[in-house]
């Protein structure tokens, strides 16, 4: 019998998510797992709770949460032979949205149960890490105006995820209003460039931004390949300029952008910039080193994010 855990996070979301986990439970169980579930402290309880089921041997891990609690739980399970599923119950789950997934609501209560049912039978695939300074992504790497926007959003109460859009418009013009860049040194897999950028992303994933933008359309999420966005800039107007661009999808052909695929990166300034990894806000630092870990972590993937896969299912 397969073996699975369900690691939960009760603050997550606008609604608790916690009357619904035995709904879970028991769709896993019919499908014929035999499964707990486990309450996350804190993040790095998060972590520690995925570390110690993947030592047991346990075959699966179904994170449920938003994108922060989904990347604490990856963490624990890069390299090993325990898969990662998504049962989406934060207030972006934009990770979610990149599978394409109907994440836990009031108005989708059910949800929770439904996925479980999704993924019972879903094929196993590995997809790529990122490793920033030590710290494993799935999703992104910023800094400069969202790592700071981040950090003014961060964290929030329940009641306050009832206004995360209105929230984070502020907390980007509140930052755009100051920000005036960064002048990067940058080695991307042996090419060297060097500027003063507004914005620099890194991604795997499409989505971006909430999940309202498509930042990379063509992303793969197992080719070893990340992408790096450079936006210059170092006024208000320069700051506000990306937002715009990337909503109407401007961005790619835009005269203030630059697209970098890398496996391996590093980025110098000066002057100590903060990052945001997958929407948490992380460090500040002068030196930022990212590394892509090639299908390092195993995913049950639902149907509707195959096309955002070059490789095969593990047997």
């Amino acid at each position: 019998m397969r073996t699975a855990q369900i690691i939960y996070n009760p603050a997550a979301g606008r609604f608790p998510v916690v009357p619904s986990i035995p709904s879970a439970e028991r769709a896993l169980r019919t499908a014929g797992w035999d499964v707990d579930s486990a309450e996350t402290r804190s993040g790095e309880h998060a972590t520690e709770l995925a570390t110690s089921a993947a030592a047991k041997g346990i075959d699966a891990i179904f994170a449920v949460g938003g994108d922060g609690t989904i990347g604490q739980i990856a963490s624990g399970l890069v390299g090993t032979k325990t898969a990662l599923g998504i049962l989406p119950a934060g207030t972006a789950n934009v990770w979610g949205k990149e599978l394409g997934m109907q994440p836990y609501s009031w108005i989708a209560r059910n949800a929770l149960e439904e996925n479980a049912k999704l993924l019972a039978e879903a094929p196993i695939y590995a997809v790529d890490v990122g490793v920033c300074n030590q710290q494993p992504f799935l999703m992104w790497a910023g800094l400069g105006l969202d790592a700071l926007s981040v950090q003014k959003a961060e964290p929030r109460f329940r009641l306050e995820k009832f206004f995360t859009a209105s929230e984070y418009a502020a907390s980007i013009l509140l930052t755009a209003a100051t920000w005036r860049g960064v002048s990067l040194r940058i080695w991307a897999d042996g090419e060297e460039i060097e500027g003063h950028y507004i914005l620099a992303v890194v991604n795997n994933i499409r989505h971006y931004m909430g999940g309202l933008t498509n930042l990379s359309p063509d992303a793969m999420l197992d080719d070893g390949i990340f992408d790096l966005w450079l936006f210059t800039g170092n006024n208000m107007a320069d700051a506000l300029r990306p937002v715009f661009e990337m909503w109407g999808g401007r961005h790619i052909n835009s005269a203030h952008t630059r697209r970098i695929s890398f496996s391996k990166l590093r980025m110098e300034a000066d002057t100590d910039f903060a990052i945001q990894t997958d929407g948490e806000p992380r460090f500040d630092t002068k030196v930022a080193e990212i590394s892509v870990q090639k299908r390092a972590l195993r995913v049950l993937m639902p149907p509707n994010a195959l096309d955002a896969l070059s490789q095969e299912p593990i047997a």
